[in-house]
């Protein structure tokens, strides 16, 4: 594994980290030592894991090693599908225009909003009592 070329991607989405690395291989995705359904759960995220990879024809190319940390498993999906696409890109730069089109680039800038004083969480108020 130490002698093998390898391609590295750095995701984020909401509080969520990922850091990727994608090597040449048989198509296997590892997430913090278990395969996609096993940590995430749930078929959409699987689903949206694959996406990079469906969008570029490179199923079964390349091995991803990835330690997703931080945030939920909602978010550490949407970093991991960020990771995995920047990684593409190192591997093969030609992919960018692809990804780029597809939005798998970008990093999601939506994040929870802070709480305010005088409320109970953002937005919402502390419930009103008429007695």
């Amino acid at each position: 594994m130490a002698d093998s070329v390898k391609f590295y991607g750095t995701g984020k989405r909401k509080n969520a980290i990922c850091k990727v690395w994608l090597m040449p291989g048989d198509g296997t995705i590892t997430v913090n030592g278990k395969t996609p359904g096993a940590y995430f759960g749930r078929p959409s995220l699987e689903a949206l894991v694959q996406q990079p990879f469906d969008a570029t024809n490179t199923l079964g190319r390349f091995s991803v090693l990835a330690t997703a940390f931080s945030g939920g498993i909602s978010g550490q999906a949407g970093a991991l599908r960020h990771g995995i696409s920047k990684a593409l890109i190192e591997a093969d730069p030609e992919l960018r225009p692809t990804l780029r089109r597809l939005g798998f680039l970008t990093r999601d800038p939506r994040v929870k909003e802070s709480k305010k004083y005088g409320r109970k969480r953002a937005r919402r108020g502390f419930q009103f009592s008429k007695r």
